[in-house]
């Protein structure tokens, strides 16, 4: 499944029919899902804004004209690729044509190689359209929800069903899930959704108590009971009182601190280090695990009563991985949310970023999906990363990244394949060997021929 629509279609217009017949043949023949018109004005009425695909045309056709067809394409979407297909002695309208924003344009009689090559251009250019698109799309749906759990999955609408059923209830709950999928942010929404949600939600977390104060930070103590302190403290269990208490990583939390915590739950009062009788709280208490408890458990690192009293009500949140089509909605958002702190140019989605957000497996879940969005926006992405992950075979791999690499060399170098060649260390021949088969065409070469100058 990938995160955004796929470009692939073509539509290819051409009224002689041989030529037709093997072009098509030819382009499918290269994966490419072709559907054949012999007139320009049938398939303009099959193309919308939401084309996800390109236009192979030839300029003499009959009724209407490549010229026409390609004006009517760019009045529904400019961002469409129109490849043109002339004879030599409609060369001059084919070079006024890419001035007025035609993709590319090839000449009679044409190599198929070219015919691809120059496809599967157009192809991509349409898809990081229609992806940009879709981010924007994404960014404002984000913007528009107010529940700040972002996603229109399936389980995704489960876990927001199930939060509001425990909200109401008002009990405990115990969150599970790997790290990074949003456990807090689905504890706060438990409390904000529940009628405590005017008083306090005071959030611990149990990984990072210090073993030294950790009783004290819980439980609070008198007076000059514990060393170095002359003050009375009330702790976090006491301060929670009335409103929601969150034992973050509870999985982390010293055995010592599970039998002081299972008398507090048992029975809904906390004892201060050096006061001589227990007070009373009104605890509701949501506790977060990234390990499976029972599992911990068996391993004697968690106590079993602790495990079944917190376990009555027990919340999984899915990772990344269940919910992959809600990768780009969330990566939406956090652009936006990094655009917003760090300003700078428009963002604009990439074919590295696309590939990786396809591919990734996110094993950090929405935790590194932001982080990577942050990454974006910065422009600190790396096209490595993004084709380490691709899915395929070695070649397939191999050829993403000999892309990525070429394209960001000349990305650098503002398309001076004479700069991206010294960089790269390979002859120039070499590169544009690679070039050609990779379908890349430097800049300097298409804006000699937008200027009709013939190099």
């Amino acid at each position: 499944m990938t995160v955004f629509p796929i470009a692939q279609r073509i539509l290819f217009v051409e009224d002689d029919a041989a030529l037709r017949a093997a072009t098509v043949q030819r382009l499918e023949l290269d994966g490419f899902a072709v559907t054949p018109f012999d007139a320009a004005d049938r398939a303009l009425s099959t193309i919308d804004r939401e084309f996800a695909g390109i236009v192979i045309s030839d300029i003499r056709l009959p009724r209407m004209d490549g010229l026409a067809f390609f004006a009517a394409v760019r009045a529904i979407d400019p961002d469409i690729p129109v490849i043109l297909v002339t004879g030599h002695a409609d060369v001059a309208m084919a070079v006024a044509a890419l001035r007025e924003g035609a993709f590319d344009f090839l000449t009679k009689p044409f190599a198929a190689d070219a015919l691809v090559a120059a496809a599967r251009r157009a192809l991509e250019t349409r898809r990081l359209v229609i992806d940009n698109r879709a981010l924007r799309a994404a960014a404002e749906a984000a913007q528009a929800g107010s529940d700040p759990l972002i996603g229109d999955s399936a389980p995704m609408a489960q876990l927001r069903a199930t939060i509001r059923q425990l909200a109401h209830a008002d009990i405990d709950v115990l969150i599970e899930g790997e790290t990074g999928t949003g456990k807090e942010l689905v504890a706060h929404q438990l409390h904000m959704l529940g009628p405590r949600r005017g008083k306090s939600f005071i959030a611990v977390n149990c990984g990072a108590l210090p073993e030294a104060v950790a009783e004290s930070e819980l439980f609070g103590h008198a007076a000059d009971s514990v060393p170095h302190s002359r003050v009375a403290r009330t702790g976090q269990i006491e301060m929670s009182s009335g409103g929601t208490l969150l034992l973050d990583e509870i999985d982390s939390m010293p055995l010592p601190l599970q039998a002081r915590l299972l008398r507090v739950l048992e029975e809904r009062e906390v004892h201060p280090i050096g006061v001589d009788r227990p007070r009373l709280v009104d605890l509701h208490v949501v506790a977060t695990t990234k390990r499976p408890l029972d599992e911990l458990v068996a391993a004697g690192a968690f106590r079993a009563d602790l495990f079944y009293r917190l376990g009555v009500v027990r919340l999984r949140v899915p990772s990344l991985r269940e919910r992959r089509e809600d990768i780009a909605q969330l990566f939406a958002a956090f652009v936006e949310e990094a655009a917003a702190r760090i300003g700078g140019a428009p963002f604009r989605l990439d074919d590295g970023i696309r590939r990786r957000l396809d591919s990734g497996d996110w094993p950090g879940n929405v935790r590194e999906l932001r982080n990577f969005a942050f990454q974006a926006v910065l422009g600190i992405s790396q096209a490595e990363s993004a084709t380490a992950r691709a899915a395929g075979t070695l070649a397939a791999r191999t050829r993403a990244f000999e892309a990525a690499v070429i394209e960001e060399a000349l990305h650098r170098h503002r398309g001076s394949v004479v700069a991206a060649m010294r960089e790269l260390g390979i002859p120039r021949k070499t590169l544009y060997d690679k070039m050609t088969r990779l379908g890349i065409v430097p800049r300097e070469f298409r804006e000699s021929v937008a200027h009709g100058d013939g190099r």
